[in-house]
């Protein structure tokens, strides 16, 4: 399951769907990673990618997306998650019960790995935190018992770190599309 941090405000969207915002590289890489096109998603000439398209791609692949934050400030009203005051994360205890086959999440960016590290019941330092193209182990403890959970089950999942598709980001497209295409290769989904 692909898991960033939250879309940047409405005004930069593009489209009704996750990374929204033409301008970020996300599905320009899934593109080159999975079809050798960086505009696979793009509706033709237009700035925008096709949402539709994308979330059939997903579907087949068997690959979930979800934010890790739901509800957030953006102190300077760009979408860099380096202003971006977090209210409310993501609820796995709510989340992960739809999607049962996820035993991988990856996230996309520091931001997004940092909330998810925090919702474990012993998060690790940071300096323990997985830099980017690493992995750790991620044992996510069910916080919810009224849901059919124990308090003590775990769902034993791994947390990869990949780049940020942001370009504002400092690395090369190239090595973005290299990064992801290692991880889904990894994976099994490549």
């Amino acid at each position: 399951m692909m898991m960033g941090s939250f879309p940047p405000t409405a005004d930069k969207w593009a489209m009704r769907f996750h990374y929204p915002n033409f301008q970020n590289d996300m599905w320009r890489i899934y593109g080159r990673v999975f079809f050798d096109d960086a505009d696979y998603f793009r509706v033709g000439d237009e700035k925008r990618f096709d949402p539709e398209r994308i979330r059939a791609f997903m579907f087949e692949r068997g690959i979930a997306s979800c934010p890790t934050v739901v509800q957030a400030i953006r102190e300077t009203g760009n979408a860099s998650d380096k202003n971006l005051t977090v209210i409310t994360t993501v609820d796995l205890d709510h989340i992960l019960p739809q999607v049962p086959k996820v035993q991988k999440l990856f996230t996309t960016g520091g931001k997004a790995t940092e909330v998810l590290l925090n919702l474990l019941n012993e998060p690790p330092t940071k300096s323990k935190h997985p830099k980017t193209n690493q992995s750790i182990d991620y044992p996510y403890q069910w916080h919810d018992t009224e849901k059919g959970h124990l308090a003590d089950q775990v769902n034993d999942l791994t947390l990869y770190r990949l780049p940020s598709t942001s370009r504002a980001y400092p690395l090369a497209l190239d090595k973005k599309v290299a990064a992801y295409k290692e991880f889904f290769t990894k994976v099994g989904k490549l």
